[in-house]
């Protein structure tokens, strides 16, 4: 509809310069919005307030000769009027919202998807949480937000692809072999001083008793340094495999898992630092090498490698980053706890100095997740022994609540996540409250073809509805809720397209909140199944177009859409 108004009003703008009323057609960049109050209309426009300067004429005086133009008989348009400085207001014929429904049944699954990527790779790398522990809630709402992401992008046009960054290289590895490996001596109930650094939780005791399991007392028969070597790797496995579990719990896969340690060996972390050390990019200062990305953006130079040889995490981290681009990624997006808010300018200068385009490499900063039980925090866990674990959260409310809650605010801000209410089956429970809407109209459907409401056909073995679209019936969609409902389907595509712009799944978490409102105020005011056959069939084409378009969403959320609750 946003299209047709805003080719509307440049034809009447057209036609006044043609006329010689407007003395330019080389008009301002305008917007079209829905007005916050229905008294001003179904769209509003600002062309008579940003082409004001141009034309040399007042804003209502612009607004008056357009609408002259424009006039009254046209096949969308009820009426115009003019607010304030010089709004455009206009209001649109109920029918001329009927086309969206017919829209919405055309393309089904696909309504709402764009082209507007355009075919661009795009790489998504998110939670690649180092494999030293269980995945915590904090790590869940960056998974979530990346795959949920990603799922956006994709259905926006980009040719996406996931990947996860395994951290299986460096001191964290090395700690967590030293870890299981005293574990083990334990369990063969020798007396260790176990240090405070290693890593504690009873995740740690299981991994010693599969090695043990696996192994025996083969630790015993090698030096100390490659027992904890092998428990490095073995820890790390088996961590990785734990990971995997949880995240296909919520149903999330990666396109790739990308292992640090490969990258190390493959020799591309030596590669790029000789790269820029040859680029007099990368000095020696106290026996250590340091990367002048001061002079790119950072507020100091960083260290690449150590005095004592060993390189930096950030030395992977720009081999890594070289490497997605590399592979030809026109945008790569990394999401981040805000922890690593400081890490941005160093990549962003190191994808500066070797002469790519800062503004391919975009992040993701998810704040932190605050985890209740009736409004109290909860800190403990059972099986970390220092917090509660994602699989925890998710045995306890399920994966929908866990994915759909959190994106029911902004990545930006901290969220409160509470156990209870996610368990709860009523309204104060958001993923339940719009859920119910699709259960619910699967309800109506049913009973409407218990009672032969609606036709029913036979393709070969499967039985199909014949909700189609019916232009006597359809015409009895004219109350004001049910208008309001079809204008709120009609906003699903450029919710879409919106959140892939700005990267904000929550958007269509919080659009089909909106939706479920609208749905229950009609519900409850207006019966589906009437009397009239033709009343009931043309309402029973409208719920129908909302459970596809609630279907559509929560799908792209990862969160499933039930016929009964």
């Amino acid at each position: 509809m946003k299209k047709i108004i805003r080719q509307l009003i440049l034809d009447a703008a057209q036609k006044a310069f043609e006329n010689n009323e407007f003395n330019s057609n080389g008009f301002a960049e305008f917007t079209i919005e829905e007005p916050k109050a229905d008294a001003h209309g179904d769209l509003s426009t600002n062309f008579a307030m940003v082409n004001a300067k141009t034309q040399k004429m007042a804003p209502r005086k612009i607004a008056e000769i357009l609408i002259s133009y424009i006039g009254n008989n046209h096949p969308v348009i009820e009426k115009t009027g003019i607010a304030g400085p010089g709004f455009i207001n206009f209001f649109i014929l109920p029918a001329a919202w009927y086309p969206v429904l017919s829209d919405i049944y055309e393309k089904d699954t696909k309504y709402g998807f764009s082209d507007m990527g355009k075919g661009q790779k795009v790489q998504v790398e998110f939670v690649s949480a180092n494999p030293t522990g269980p995945l915590h809630v904090g790590h869940g709402r960056g998974a979530i937000v990346g795959d949920s992401a990603a799922s956006l992008l994709s259905a926006c046009g980009y040719d996406v692809h996931r990947e996860y960054y395994i951290n299986d290289a460096g001191k964290q590895i090395q700690t967590l072999g030293l870890s299981v490996f005293l574990r083990c001596k334990q369990i063969d109930g020798l007396t260790v001083d176990f240090p405070e650094e290693c890593y504690q939780g009873d995740y740690i005791h299981d991994i010693a008793s599969e090695l043990k399991e696996e192994k025996g007392n083969w630790i015993y028969s090698v030096s100390e340094d490659e027992a904890v070597a092998f428990c490095s790797k073995f820890a790390a496995d088996r961590m990785i495999i734990k990971i995997r579990t949880v995240l296909n719990t919520l149903g999330i896969s990666f396109d790739n898992w990308y292992s640090e340690q490969a990258l190390v060996d493959s020799g591309k972390v030596e590669s790029v630092i000789n790269k820029f050390r040859d680029q007099q990019l990368i000095y020696e200062k106290d026996d250590a090498l340091w990367f002048k990305t001061e002079d790119f953006g950072d507020e100091k130079d960083r260290v690449v490698v150590r005095n004592n040889g060993q390189a930096t995490y950030f030395a992977s981290d720009i081999a890594y980053h070289q490497d997605k681009l590399d592979r030809g990624f026109d945008r790569i997006i990394d999401v981040w706890g805000a922890d690593h808010h400081g890490y941005i300018p160093r990549i962003r200068a190191s994808i500066t100095a070797s002469g790519k385009n800062e503004k391919q490499f975009v992040v993701i900063l998810t704040q932190l997740v605050n985890l209740l039980r009736k409004g109290v925090p909860v800190s403990m866990g059972k099986r970390s022994g220092q917090f509660i674990t994602l699989q925890e959260v998710i045995d306890e409310v399920g994966k929908d609540a866990v994915r759909f809650i959190f994106l029911t605010r902004n990545y930006e801000s901290p969220l409160d996540f509470d156990l209870e209410v996610a368990k709860q089956k009523n309204n104060d429970n958001p993923v339940y409250y719009v859920q119910y809407v699709h259960a619910r109209i699967s309800s109506i459907i049913k009973k409407a073809r218990e009672e032969n409401q609606i036709d029913e056909k036979q393709i070969g073995k499967k039985q199909i509805m014949d909700i189609r679209f019916d232009e006597k019936a359809v015409a009895m969609i004219r109350e004001p809720e049910e208008i309001q409902l079809i204008k709120h389907l009609a906003r699903y595509p450029e919710t879409l397209i919106s959140g892939a712009e700005f990267m904000e799944p929550h958007r269509i978490a919080f659009y089909l909140m909106d939706l479920a409102a609208d749905f229950h105020a009609y519900y409850n005011k207006h019966r589906v199944l009437t009397e009239d056959p033709d009343l009931t069939a043309g309402r029973l084409y409208l719920i129908f177009a909302v459970q596809k378009v609630i279907r559509n969403g929560l799908t792209l959320l990862g969160v499933s859409a039930p016929d009964s609750m």
